[in-house]
Order: C-alpha cells, then sequence, then structure tokens
C-alpha cells in the first residue's frame, strides 16, 4: 500500500515517536510510507540561524536519522492537495492534521484518525478538536480508554484499538531489589495536562513521611529553578539512558489529567518498576493495585502519594514481586506486533472504502 501520514511540526515528543516507529516498520514490511508535516515559525529562524553560522543537522525530533520520505511545508499552513502524494490510505495524527485530512481528494486516501489523546483540553482548539472526532474516518485509537470516549462522547462505535508498544532492545533491566534509598520517578512537562503540579504535591506528602525519599525526573524542556529543588532533573537525555532513570525508581508516578496511551508508564514497567497512574490511558488497562501499581483519581495528590508510599514500605521481597508483575505486564509487547495490527486495520479500513465505491 501507499501510505501517507500528515504530521504537525514534529518534536521529541511520544506522538511522534509513535509515528516514527509505525512508519520504518510499514517500510520494512514493504509498504511506500510518506510523512509531511508543516514547520514551526521559530524553526524557520533557527534554520536560517544554522546557514548563517554554517551548522550542520537538523532540529531534533524522533524522525531525524531514520531514513524516511519526511517531507516539510515551506511555511507552517494548512496542508493540501498539492503537498500530499496519490495513495491507498492516508492517516491523520493530531487534531488539525484531521482538519486538512478532511479536505483532500479521495485520490490521497481512505481517510484514517489514529487517535493518540483526547486533546480537548487546548482551550483555543477545543471546540474544532471536538467536530474532529464526529468526522466520517476510520478512527484508531491507541487505548481502550480513547476508544471509550468516541463512543460515550462522539458515538463512534467503531473504533479499532491499537495499543502502543515499547522497544525491549532499548527498555529493559535486570531483576534487582529496592534502591537503597527510596526512590520515585516522574516525566517533567510544562503542558498543565500532565499533571506534574499533582505529582510534586504528592512527592512533598511523601517527604513528610519518607524524609530521604529521593525524586528523579527528565524531560525535553528546562524546569523552573522550583522544580529543580525538589526533584533531581536530566534534561534531554540520550535515549539509551532512559533505561538507567527508569531503573532507578522503585515507583515511577504518572499524574496526567488527560492522556492517550502513557508510554513512560509503559517503558517504566518493561524496566520493572510499578508504576501508580491517574486512570487515563493504557494504564487503566493495565495497572492492578497490589499487583504491579495501583491507579489513583485524576488531580488526587493525597491518593497518588498514599499508593506510592506502600509500595515504598513493601518489604523487599514483596516489592521485587511486583517489580516482576510489572515487567511480566508488558513482557509479550512488540512495535512489530503493534505496527502488524496497525497495518491490519490499514487495510481494513481502505476495503471498506473501496466496497463503498
Amino acid at each position: 500500500m501507499k501510505i501517507t501520514f500528515l504530521l504537525p511540526p514534529v518534536n521529541m515528543s511520544g506522538g511522534i515517536r509513535v509515528v516514527a516507529l509505525y512508519a520504518q516498520e510499514l517500510v520494512r514490511r514493504g509498504h511506500t510510507v510518506t510523512l509531511v508535516s508543516v514547520p514551526r515559525e521559530a524553526t524557520r529562524m533557527l534554520h536560517r540561524i544554522q546557514e548563517v553560522l554554517r551548522l550542520r543537522g537538523p532540529l531534533k525530533s524522533h524522525l531525524d536519522g531514520m531514513g524516511l520520505d519526511h517531507r516539510v511545508l515551506e511555511s507552517p499552513r494548512d496542508i493540501v492537495d498539492g503537498d500530499v502524494p496519490d495513495a491507498d490510505v492516508v492517516v491523520a495524527t493530531w487534531w488539525e492534521t484531521a482538519e486538512w485530512a478532511s479536505r483532500l481528494s479521495p485520490s490521497k486516501g481512505t481517510k484514517v484518525y489514529l487517535v493518540q489523546g483526547h486533546e480537548v483540553y487546548l482551550s483555543r482548539g477545543a471546540e474544532r478538536c471536538k467536530a474532529t472526532y464526529r468526522f466520517p474516518m476510520k478512527k484508531i485509537a491507541v487505548s481502550r480508554w480513547l476508544s471509550n470516549i468516541m463512543a460515550s462522547e462522539y458515538g463512534d462505535h467503531d473504533v479499532d484499538i491499537v495499543h502502543n508498544s515499547v522497544d525491549h532492545r532499548q527498555f529493559h533491566a535486570p531483576r534487582r531489589a529496592k534502591q537503597g534509598r527510596p526512590t520515585v520517578g516522574l516525566l517533567y512537562s510544562d503542558v498543565q495536562v500532565k499533571g506534574v503540579d499533582i505529582a510534586i504535591e504528592a512527592i512533598e506528602l511523601l517527604r513528610k513521611r519518607i524524609p530521604d525519599l529521593r525524586a528523579i525526573s527528565f524531560g525535553s524542556k528546562q524546569p523552573s529553578a522550583e522544580f529543580e529543588k525538589v526533584v533531581e532533573f536530566s534534561l534531554d537525555p540520550p535515549q539509551d539512558a532512559l533505561r538507567e532513570i527508569y531503573a532507578s525508581c522503585d515507583v515511577w508516578l504518572a499524574a496526567s489529567r488527560s492522556e492517550g496511551f502513557n508510554l513512560t508508564a509503559m517503558e517504566a514497567m518493561a524496566c520493572r518498576t510499578p508504576v501508580v497512574s491517574t486512570r487515563t490511558g493504557w494504564p487503566e488497562e493495565a495497572l492492578v493495585r497490589g499487583v504491579n501499581g495501583a491507579l489513583v483519581e485524576v488531580d488526587d495528590a493525597s491518593a497518588l502519594a498514599a499508593e506510592a508510599y506502600d509500595i515504598l514500605m513493601l518489604s523487599n521481597a514483596n516489592w521485587q514481586k511486583m517489580s516482576d508483575a510489572a515487567f511480566e505486564a508488558v513482557r509479550e509487547s512488540s512495535w512489530e506486533r503493534a505496527a502488524r495490527n496497525f497495518e491490519e486495520a490499514l487495510v481494513r479500513a481502505a476495503s471498506r472504502d473501496s466496497g463503498k465505491t
């Protein structure tokens, strides 16, 4: 098949990473894949600076160095027919790209919407975003949580679920004991929906009961000085170093207010770290209290702290059982399998569309 992905400005986000991995695997499976994205204004300016200073190398994104056919528009604008090759399938990956896809001619392919989050938390586009979920496109959701939202809030009961996965070659850890010093970890983001403020509140509550608690974090943006007073932070660490961060934790905290999937939770579990998460995204399907972690309600810092405390206070033997269970929950996951499921969903969508014409 000929497959086109429509992308917003590319970066180091989890959503772009998922698309990059699918595109790479689909190419490996013999498909022709094109990715079309738009630049940011800041990106254009930085490229000009690079030219003046004779610096080389693209701006960082998960598409860098993958050898994919990635076409970036010359300016930030809507993607239109002239930017997109004729194909069997065109995949929207974000609500704005769904708007663009809806206006493309049929020759650009069957329109599929890869729903990676319930993106209504952005006030500037909330109503437009909601409208895209009602478009007559075949949807593929990355979690049951999202599929349920598409059904209950937008009336679409025919949504395929294709879970994201984890690369066990990158994310792994040997069986281990608890840390010598109780340690929790979290992903840093300055986006309010990620709930970092709730995670910090939970850490401060934990420190009242465990004064020597260690908290570690990583992220692609530099946090405030106040954040770094509470948490040890690594800015944009190499991808291969992430497993060391995950494996340095006794508990991974995921406090998002909304999360389509939550790759970091799965990666932490692949590195044998139990997870305490809010009830959003994939963790709602995977976490079992007292077995491999725990679930709490959104915005409940007290519950987040209480569940983390219970795990931190386990005996070493019982913590190891929970650590092993966290790993077992994701052991069979693979991007190869996920890409095969995604491919099958695309084939079904294209076949169904062709049957209508």
